[in-house]
């Protein structure tokens, strides 16, 4: 058991208030291969359990291959976030310390079909014609990484060509080696362009245009 009652409780009173539409969460896991596996598969049991309007989907990440490549996982634990549509949104690693706060957040901005980016942001993401995927690194114990995480989600939600990743990164040491994560959150955007710290929208959207060079 992951979440104490007390916890629970909490949790299924802001669910009831903030949840809107159903999401779908699907997770994909290997637990012969993957040491988390198994506690993010009981994580989510405990939180799906909590509202009517979430579902839980599991699936095998060496025998389900069709559901595998259709969203486009490449490493367990894999959980995706889709509400009327696959917005893109990924959780690679187990949402657990800091993390858990943003993933509840990101159920529930998926939930309502849309985000409180500016209209400003808003704008400048349809203007997007070639993909971005972002991936934002963090650790359990790092109190600014969520916001990094929602932020990236957020800008998924609002265009078809954003594509944006939690990793956890004590799960996955060799990104840590690939991309010389020395701090967190350390976000990079399309494998080349990176920046440490949970920046503020604007500065955060000035980073994806210039990664894309608009």
């Amino acid at each position: 058991m992951f979440l104490q009652e007390r916890d629970k409780e909490t949790l299924t009173n802001f669910l009831r208030e903030n949840l809107l539409h159903p999401v779908s969460v699907k997770f994909f896991t290997q637990e012969l291969e993957c040491e988390t596996c198994h506690d993010a598969r009981l994580l989510l049991q405990e939180v799906v359990a909590l509202s009517p309007l979430l579902k839980l989907e599991v699936y095998n990440f060496l025998l389900d291959k069709e559901r595998v490549n259709a969203y486009g996982i490449d490493r367990v634990p894999a959980i995706v976030l889709e509400g009327e549509k696959d917005y893109g949104i990924r959780f690679y690693g187990i949402p657990a310390g800091y993390e858990f706060s943003g993933f509840v957040e990101t159920m529930v901005w998926v939930s309502r079909r849309t985000t409180d980016c500016t209209e400003a942001t808003k704008e400048a993401l349809r203007t997007l014609s070639q993909p971005v995927s972002i991936e934002v690194l963090v650790t359990p114990t790092c109190p600014y990484c969520p916001q990094a995480v929602v932020l990236a989600h957020k800008m998924a939600m609002e265009s078809d060509f954003v594509r944006s990743a939690m990793v956890e990164a004590t799960e996955f040491p060799h990104l840590v080696q690939r991309y010389q994560v020395r701090a967190v959150p350390k976000i990079v955007i399309n494998g080349v362009v990176s920046f440490e710290g949970a920046l503020p929208e604007e500065q955060f959207l000035t980073w994806i245009l210039k990664a894309t060079n608009q």
